[in-house]
């Protein structure tokens, strides 16, 4: 492979339930692919609400049952993430349009946001926000971390080739 870089941030409201998992499940499979000098990985957030915390109790049990292990503290999305990263990546509409409304970006750097399940082989959609949910809820999330972001990372391989 060559040795070109790919930056990818996934975003979401608060940064400590849907976002750090993708972020997770993402930095694994690039460590398992011997890809971790390339491909850089990070996650934030829309809002304000939980900058400095660590993820909700409930997502990092959810993922530490899958074998996931998460460092991440929430930050907010900064004018110099439009720079530094190729792909970023919302789990709703509202988080793009959120997103949109807090960087202005370019019409070409708008070219970097898309949907987390734009790579969902089960089809397109939103990844639900379970935070006002129950455990069941944040299954979800990781089920559909687990099933669609190794279509990501081929996308991203492909592009590195």
């Amino acid at each position: 492979m060559a040795s070109k870089s790919f930056g990818i941030l996934f975003f979401c409201l608060g940064n400590i339930c849907r976002s750090p998992v993708a972020e997770a499940v993402m930095a694994q499979l690039v460590a398992e692919a011997g890809l971790g000098d390339q491909i850089r990985v990070d996650s934030a957030a829309t809002s304000t609400y939980e900058i400095g915390n660590r993820p909700d109790h409930r997502t990092q049990a959810v993922a530490r049952a899958q074998g996931y292990r998460m460092n991440h503290v929430s930050r907010q999305l900064r004018p110099q993430d439009l720079e530094d990263f190729d792909l970023i990546i919302g789990m709703e509409d509202k988080n793009l349009d959120d997103a949109f409304s807090l960087l202005r970006p370019s019409a070409a750097q708008k070219d970097k946001f898309r949907l987390l399940r734009d790579w969902d082989p089960v089809g397109k959609g939103i990844v639900p926000d379970p935070y006002y949910g129950n455990t069941a809820d944040f299954e979800l999330v990781q089920t559909i971390m687990i099933r669609t972001i190794p279509a990501l990372l081929a996308d991203i391989k492909a592009r590195l080739a």
